[in-house]
This record gives structure tokens, C-alpha cells and sequence, in this order.
């Protein structure tokens, strides 16, 4: 059977959003090749048509997350008050939904401590997109100059990050009032 010249690009997509997420949900190594394959009705075999490697594929899927992220956070931003573009970068990363779906999540707050210990091989790709992601963040941050949009976007980004990691060990009331308390501290201190 003869295919689309878009089926491969299409498949390559399906095979890395359905990657993306996994790994969001179950780690690094939750995203197996075999399932991930047999998810998008592909062979464990046809994995090495689209990835020369599993690291690859991985590489693709947090690109996929941080993609997905910023889109969402852009967004946000761009449907907010000029100079309140930030905030509601704040409001739209510290909602509940970050914490009960990490499918969907930033790749940062599902994956930061096995980010941390990746192959070293790995680590200049994984820095590029952290720095990727910095640099489309940086524009709504807070702060006249360069530098202080940065200093802004390192600790309101550590701040979401870490709030987002802790309230998901938390049961429903107490993972609310996690997120509420970063995200009122954050909209009080800029």
C-alpha cells in the first residue's frame, strides 16, 4: 500500500505527542519504545524508521512538552492587560490542572530531578531547550532591563516549578492551598 507524502511526518508527530506524554506522566522511563509504538498502531520495529534512538525520541518529546507549555502560556499572555502579561502566566501555570493532569504539564515540574540526572550526552540538548524557553518567557516577565526580566523569570519559574512538584504529593485540600500561596507570594513580590 502506498502512502500520503505526509504519512510520515504525521506518524513522526502522533509517535512523539504520544511520548510526550507518557513521559510527562511516568518519567523518563515510562515512556517504553514498545507501547509507545504499539499506542500509535505501530511495530516495535518501525520505531527506527522515524528515532535512531530512544534518546532521540526523548530529546523529541520534551521539545513536544516545552512546545505545548509555552503555547499555553503565550496565550495567556498575549489575552491579558499590557504589563499584566506575567501574571497571568503566574495564574495559568499554578491552576489545579497542572497538578491533577502532568500529561499536560511543564516538562520542568514533571520531570526536573531526572532532567538533573540525564546521560551527559543528553544535557547540552535538554540546556537549549531550557534556554529556549527562557528566551520566549523572558518578553512578558517583569522588569525594564534584560537582566531583570532573567532575575524575574528564574525565581518566578523556580517558584511555579517547585510548588507545582510539591503540591502533587499532597491530597486536594492542602495541593490547593500549595498552589495559593505560591501564586498569591509571586503576584505580591514584582
Amino acid at each position: 500500500m502506498r502512502y500520503r507524502p505526509e504519512h510520515k511526518i504525521e506518524t513522526h508527530q502522533k509517535i512523539v505527542k504520544d511520548a510526550s506524554r507518557r513521559v510527562r506522566a511516568e518519567g523518563l522511563n515510562g515512556a517504553a519504545v514498545a507501547t509507545v509504538m504499539r499506542d500509535t498502531g505501530l511495530t516495535h520495529g518501525g520505531f527506527y524508521k522515524h528515532f535512531r534512538s530512544k534518546d532521540e525520541l526523548l530529546i523529541e518529546s520534551l521539545k513536544e512538552g516545552f512546545r505545548e507549555t509555552i503555547d499555553t502560556l503565550v496565550h495567556a499572555a498575549e489575552k491579558s492587560s499590557s504589563g499584566e502579561e506575567w501574571k497571568a502566566i503566574v495564574k495559568t501555570y499554578l491552576r489545579s490542572e497542572m497538578c491533577e493532569h502532568p500529561e499536560h504539564g511543564c516538562p520542568l515540574a514533571t520531570l526536573g530531578p531526572e532532567l538533573a540526572r540525564v546521560d551527559k550526552r543528553m544535557k547540552p540538548q535538554i540546556v537549549a531547550e531550557l534556554v529556549s524557553y527562557k528566551n520566549r518567557m523572558l518578553p512578558f516577565m517583569p522588569g525594564r532591563r534584560i537582566v531583570d526580566k532573567e532575575r524575574a523569570f528564574f525565581a518566578i519559574f523556580s517558584t511555579m516549578t517547585g510548588a507545582v512538584e510539591i503540591a502533587r504529593m499532597l491530597p486536594d485540600p492542602v495541593r490547593e492551598q500549595v498552589l495559593g500561596t505560591a501564586r498569591d507570594f509571586l503576584l505580591r513580590s514584582f
